[in-house]
């Protein structure tokens, strides 16, 4: 019986172990496989390889012995680069100061042409009566000659049309140029003093009111001597208002002439002197000083102007003091140039703008007024557009063709 017993407990056993074994296998099956995971694998270093194995050599530039640089070693010479050297500034050539005024009588006559042209319609009426010759006066007075001149012409002009009788048009024209003419008064020296001295060169005194075109002037007479053939240098001796300094400096530049400056707001006087001594140093022939435009009713800046002339006159002589007028002003110019010829001795008149004013006039009354000639006219904006002053060129632009 018990071996009964025992038989039939070691088959359950046997049973229920072959059941767990089943069961765990149909579990085994059901779960979804793991990932397998990505091992890291680090690559050993390659080592050299030798021999058979050694790859194909890569070519690579050699270079010389001579483009190896070396180390610098203490005391041996550095080589320098070199710097190309900047090309010179090519100068202008002005143009020659001969004939100027001759190539520029066509702007000088389109704005003068009412006078001339006026003159000779009124000449040219059959009858002269005194309505007619005091409207020829009007034109006079008008176009800026002045009282007493236009006077004058008037009293030759009755005096002489009486004695001539007939008055064809190329004999009143004869006539009205010979009177202008004198009037004009070619006898005056118009000479430029440029010429250097001995041991010091030619100082040229540039003066004016603001507003006249002076320093402008100043560039534009450089070129007229340069032109001529003069070594000049230039003096800015106007330290009151910003840009003169560099507007003359460069004027100067174009024609190879050096500027002499200082600081805003310095001496003038001291400007001056400075530009002498540099041009006394450079043998140069000539020595423009522009001064700053002072207002005539300024006593104060008028006399630091003479000072200006006796600090040059150190030196030495002060050989011309120009004074620029605007030709448009009219008679206010004549108020200005009687204040400064009391100040410094006057020795010409540069006329501004004179081909943008129809008061052509204003030669014969400033001449009259200082007694000192009309030596320099503007006639544009041009850099060669200053001419020196011609009387017979002027009167026949003045009557026109």
């Amino acid at each position: 019986m018990e071996t009964v017993i025992l038989a039939v407990v070691i088959a359950l056993v046997a049973v229920v172990a072959a059941g767990g074994l089943v069961v765990g296998s149909r579990r085994k099956k059901q779960l979804p496989p793991a990932p397998p995971s990505t091992p890291t694998i680090t690559a050993p270093p390659a080592e050299p390889r030798v021999g058979d194995e050694a790859e194909v050599p890569r070519d690579e530039p050699r270079r010389t012995i001579e483009e190896v640089v070396l180390p610098e070693t203490p005391g041996a010479p550095v080589a320098v680069e070199e710097l190309p050297v900047p090309a010179a500034p090519v100068l202008e050539q002005p143009e020659p100061s001969a004939g100027r005024l001759v190539r520029l009588r066509s702007r000088l006559s389109r704005s003068q042409n009412t006078l001339g042209k006026g003159l000779l319609a009124l000449l040219s009426r059959e009858h002269l009566d005194e309505d007619t010759w005091e409207e020829i006066e009007d034109i006079l007075i008008t176009a800026d000659v002045g009282v007493a001149p236009t006077q004058e012409l008037v009293d030759r002009l009755r005096t002489r049309v009486k004695v001539l009788g007939t008055r064809t048009p190329g004999d009143l024209r004869a006539l009205l140029r010979e009177e202008l003419l004198t009037l004009v008064d070619p006898s005056l020296d118009r000479e430029l003093k440029t010429e250097s001295h001995e041991t010091t060169p030619a100082v040229v005194l540039v003066v004016g009111v603001n507003g006249t075109g002076k320093t402008t002037t100043t560039g534009k007479l450089a070129r007229v001597l340069v032109a001529d053939g003069r070594s000049v240098v230039l003096g800015a001796a106007d330290t009151f208002r910003a840009a003169a300094a560099d507007q003359l400096q460069t004027w100067g530049e174009r024609v190879g002439a050096r500027t002499v400056r200082g600081p805003e707001g310095g001496d003038p006087a001291s400007i001056a002197f400075d530009a002498v001594k540099e041009g006394i140093a450079e043998g140069a022939d000539t020595v423009l000083i522009d001064t700053a435009g002072r207002l005539h009713t300024k006593t104060g800046l008028m006399d630091e102007l003479g000072k200006v002339k006796r600090v040059i006159e150190k030196h030495g002589p002060v050989d011309e003091v120009l004074l620029v007028l605007d030709a448009t002003t009219g008679q206010n110019g004549l108020v200005q140039a009687r204040v400064f010829a009391e100040v410094v001795d006057i020795t010409g008149i540069v006329l501004t703008k004179l081909d943008g004013t129809a008061k052509g006039g204003i030669v014969i009354a400033v001449q009259r007024e200082l007694g000192v000639p009309v030596k320099l006219i503007g006639l544009g904006e041009g850099p060669d557009d200053l001419a020196p002053f011609e009387p017979e060129a002027f009167v026949d632009a003045l009557i026109g063709d």
